[in-house]
């Protein structure tokens, strides 16, 4: 049994779209940023969501490492092209570019403050959040041109990684519509029966 830590709204939303896809057993427990049970700094040492006890106790903690363990415990899942695959090499690069660039990018602005010691300069550190996400999210939109998907033919945990960071964008929180081949994406999945659920708790559109 895989214990999940998180809330709706947050990276959570990513693993247990990998969980259910992978037919894992798992319990979800809430963690309120305001209050988080007693010692999960022990499990998470920043006090953030998502993090992930595994069956034999341990506890992970990074969206994109949680996934892509997933990926490895459960092959015939279909979280992500297997070692060896073809289309191997494009889903780890986007999986790294997007928790890496996007994801922290996107933080910068929902979390301004912890950017800069300048209390007057948090408007300019969220204008440069929005800048610098809508520059990876343009390399993003352009690599998807000709193709269904990130990973080439397959949905991938990738996929269902980029709609969630699309949905947290700070204008309208939503893709931006020139982004036509995000867009595309974005709308096959919410059409998914396993997205759609789980959107239910987590209302990302």
């Amino acid at each position: 049994m895989y214990t999940l830590y998180s809330r709706p709204g947050s990276g959570g939303f990513v693993v247990e779209a990998a969980l259910r896809m992978a037919g894992a057993a798992y319990e979800v427990v809430r963690v309120e940023k305001a209050s988080p049970p007693a010692g999960y700094e022990k499990l998470s040492p920043l006090r953030q969501v998502p993090a992930l006890t595994l069956p034999d106790g341990r506890t992970i903690t990074e969206s994109a490492a949680i996934c892509l363990l997933l990926q490895e415990t459960f092959p015939s899942a279909e979280i992500g092209p297997a070692a060896g695959a073809h289309e191997r090499p494009e889903f780890l690069r986007w999986m790294a570019f997007l928790s890496s660039m996007l994801y922290p990018t996107l933080m910068r602005f929902f979390f301004c403050e912890r950017s800069t010691t300048d209390r007057g300069g948090l408007d300019a550190v969220k204008e440069a959040a929005i800048v610098e996400a809508d520059r990876g999210f343009l390399v993003v939109d352009q690599a998807l041109a000709g193709r269904d998907w990130l990973a080439g033919g397959q949905k991938s945990i990738a996929d269902i990684y980029l709609l969630m960071l699309a949905y947290w964008h700070p204008v309208a929180d939503k893709p931006r519509d020139e982004w036509i081949n995000i867009v595309r994406v974005c709308e096959a999945l919410k059409r998914d029966p396993l997205v759609a659920e789980l959107n239910e708790k987590h209302r990302f559109w």
